[in-house]
């Protein structure tokens, strides 16, 4: 499976008290790594709404390595490690220059928008898995 790379700008937004990026932002460009990813794919999350079907983050662990800072220009990587009928296990890092700041394992479950696990459709799948 191919590791998708998305870039992302640090803003004054995103930084605490100290100049460095707030804990919690981290959260936040981990999310829009996975969205881009998925988007890359052809797969939209209002395509997925329609069917009935969203993804929930079911656990993360995050291990912060380094602080980045306002103005840089970080890049987002995202690559499915393991896949179930319904779970989808992800690696994601924010890197800067090649250097790891953040990674993150990030379990994922498809269910239906109106409750319960569903499974992922073949075709998602296939897509998933680099095919």
């Amino acid at each position: 499976m191919t590791i998708h790379r998305f870039p992302i700008r640090i803003y004054y937004e995103d930084t605490d008290f100290s100049g460095n990026v707030y804990h919690a932002a981290y959260l936040k460009f981990f999310e829009r790594g996975r969205t881009e990813f998925l988007r890359d794919l052809g797969v939209h999350h209002s395509e997925l709404a329609g069917q009935g079907l969203a993804f929930a983050v079911r656990s993360m662990e995050i291990d912060f390595v380094a602080a980045a800072r306002i103005d840089d220009l970080l890049e987002v990587t995202t690559e499915v490690v393991a896949m179930t009928g319904v779970r989808l296990t992800l690696a994601q890092g924010i890197l800067r220059d090649g250097q790891v700041l953040t990674k993150a394992k990030v379990v994922v479950v498809s269910i239906r928008t109106e409750g319960g696990a569903a499974r992922l459709p073949a075709e998602l799948r296939a897509r998933l898995a680099g095919g």
